[in-house]
């Protein structure tokens, strides 16, 4: 029987849920792993970190450094996309023990002739299993501790190295269990979206195609996004589709909701032929990557009542008493021209495959980035299989969840294998829910596994403080979404050109929405907030606080409409102050106390300022750091960093 286990390992970081999901890390970033490891009594500790990467069998060996409080740290740079393992081994380090303690009795004054025999015994215990080079330098070295040199021979790095490099651990402690760690690429943590509904980027009166899209693709580019997501291009039915404004009679000219897909055209992995041809699609997604863009798709798990699978797979579907197929409804709203698939069929494995089929189409078309409608209507297992096995042959696909649901069931989404999430930012607009919730979705242990993407707005989602703050919120919202996180996005050319119309009063819904009809929209019309959005974007990606994916930082202010928060790269000492006003109709002033340690350990009592919206440079005082914010200049953003001359000035 083995004596109690000595060594407790806790706290162990990053750990979603005791291993059982996987933290998420992104590729060539550094990856800190850190945990509390207690024993009894003062013996030395020696910690350290296993890791190996997708595909590998042979683990690789870190030693963790102890950081203070028995906290114990290492980091590795992950080289691969794909599933990481990690796991912690301890163990009692009985030769730095002895030596630590060796070198306080020498220093009282201690007799070291015992000392040294107990040296020689744990020299002994290595030796047994040490290869013949290693054990011939040790045995001397043995011999060397009883004699004039003992003690520097103790105390020399070879044996310290020798004897850490074949010390045996099988009395270790190690985790638990081994942990996982999803590595994605840069995109997953870092991009900008523009959502474009191709049908509309035609000549005015036409329907629009992706080769007229592709066409005015440098719109888009010009404003600095990474990624243009369209709504669905599928076929779309006839039957119960909706007309202007979601009405419930569709005349003959109308187009119909994407969403609504499948048609005698075809299905999920067809094209609206009013959108035009696959080759389109290649055009315009060579188009997009020319730009340094990506292109991501929409992918709705529903079809119209024209879908070839309600024909050839009404298995597929959940059935009325009656036998006939059940549309969508979430009562009293009813969704005629919908039908949901049903997950929990006895033929379900045959529907999960075939929506894997549709995934494997796109992604051989070149399709990385994929929006998923509604993935909280369909089962957890589903998707952490589906997931699971689509990264298997594919790591660089990402996946946005479009989750407007209860936030455990959001998380939940994030922890079975969804990249990105949509969040509840839209509906916080007030500075304390505002700070609360930067902190909450920036920080672990949810950061570890959910990243928001900050979008201001949807085709379905027109919030009541744009429609009623104008111009001055429409601001205010594309730098809280742009400066605060790492993922952001836009519904255009609704958000910059400032639509702000609602269905009917207290209805986010559009009027004349897009989802139903095509618009016509004045890309250059002189009140359009694109050169405020390129602008946001160029400080994205030039300003290594934001561009490196820093949380942000809530910074104290007193009024209670103007928030303000910081970004900070401890790397290149970037520091970015931003601050908003939430009720930008009136001028206000305020101080922001800023964190003073993030301008080193000698706070300067100035700072050099550059205004990064309009170009003007200053200095202020640290600790009476006054900004106003206008109804024209509702959005500050500053760069800050210590004034020379004040730092000369304290030392």
């Amino acid at each position: 029987m083995k004596p109690a286990r000595r060594i407790a390992i806790d706290q162990i970081f990053p750990d979603v849920d005791s291993g059982r999901f996987e933290a998420k890390r992104i590729v060539h970033r550094p990856a800190t792993v850190a945990a509390d490891i207690v024993c009894d009594g003062h013996d030395v500790l020696s910690c350290a970190l296993y890791i190996r990467g997708p595909h590998h069998g042979s683990w690789t060996t870190i030693p963790m450094a102890d950081v203070g409080n028995d906290r114990w740290e290492a980091a590795f740079t992950p080289d691969q996309l794909g599933t990481w393992e990690y796991t912690v081994r301890v163990g009692v380090d009985r030769f730095q023990t002895w030596l630590r303690d060796l070198k306080r009795r020498k220093n009282a004054g201690d007799d070291l002739r015992d000392e040294m025999i107990e040296g020689q015994q744990l020299i002994d215990s290595v030796l047994q299993s040490a290869p013949t080079d290693v054990a011939k330098q040790l045995s001397q070295m043995k011999s060397a501790l009883t004699g004039p040199d003992g003690y520097s021979t103790a105390c020399s790095n070879q044996l310290a190295s020798l004897m850490a490099a074949h010390a045996c651990h099988s009395e270790d402690t190690w985790l638990d269990s081994s942990r996982r760690i999803c590595v994605e690429r840069e995109r997953a943590a870092v991009g900008a979206w523009y959502e474009a509904f191709p049908r509309s980027w035609g000549s005015p009166g036409a329907h629009g195609t992706l080769c007229d899209l592709a066409k005015k693709i440098d719109y888009i580019a010009s404003m600095g996004f990474d990624v243009l997501y369209l709504p669905p291009i599928h076929p779309i039915g006839q039957s119960f589709r909706k007309g202007k404004n979601n009405s419930v009679e569709a005349d003959a000219e109308d187009v119909g909701s994407p969403w609504g897909i499948g048609s005698t055209a075809g299905g999920h992995m067809d094209i609206h032929p009013d959108l035009g041809t696959l080759d389109d699609f290649q055009a315009l997604r060579h188009a997009v990557s020319e730009r340094r863009m990506e292109l991501a798709l929409d992918l709705a798990l529903q079809c119209s009542p024209d879908h070839p699978w309600v024909t050839d797979h009404p298995e597929w579907f959940r059935h009325r008493a009656d036998g006939s197929i059940r549309y969508a409804e979430n009562p009293p709203k009813k969704y005629e021209d919908i039908y949901p698939l049903d997950f929990e069929t006895e033929a379900w494995q045959e529907l999960w495959n075939a929506v894997r089929e549709i995934l494997e189409f796109w992604i051989s078309q070149g399709v990385r980035i994929f929006r998923v409608d509604n993935p909280h209507t369909k089962p957890f297992d589903f998707w952490e299989w589906l997931l699971a096995d689509v990264r298997r042959t594919h790591p660089d696909v990402l996946f946005l969840a479009e989750a407007f649901t209860r936030p455990k069931t959001m998380y939940r989404l994030a922890k079975v294998g969804f990249t990105q999430s949509y969040t509840y930012f839209t509906w916080r607009t007030e500075k304390q829910e505002l700070a609360e919730y930067l902190e909450e979705v920036t920080s672990p242990p949810v950061a570890d596994y959910f990243r928001p993407n900050f979008f201001t707005n949807t085709p379905d989602i027109l919030h009541e403080t744009l429609q009623r703050g104008g111009r001055p919120m429409f601001m205010v919202r594309l730098a809280l979404a742009a400066l605060s996180v790492g993922n952001w996005g836009i519904y255009g050319p609704a958000m910059e050109l400032q639509d702000a119309k609602p269905r009917e009063p207290g209805s986010e819904e559009y009027l004349d929405s897009e989802k139903y009809e095509i618009k016509l929209w004045d890309r250059q019309a002189p009140h359009t907030l694109a050169p405020f959005i390129t602008r946001l974007n160029e400080i994205r990606k030039t300003e290594a606080a934001v561009r490196d994916h820093s949380p942000p930082v809530i910074e104290t202010t007193d009024n209670p409409f103007l928030l303000a928060w910081s970004r900070h790269d401890p790397t290149t000492h970037n520091h970015l102050l931003i601050v908003v006003n939430l009720e930008p109709e009136e001028s206000r002033t305020d101080t922001v106390e800023l964190t003073p340690g993030h301008f080193g350990e000698s706070s300067p009592t100035t700072l050099a300022v550059t205004d990064l919206l309009t170009g003007e440079r200053s200095t202020k005082p640290l600790k009476d750091f006054q900004v106003t914010c206008t109804p024209t200049d509702p959005v500050i953003v500053l760069r800050l960093s210590p004034n020379p001359d004040s730092i000369a000035a304290v030392e």
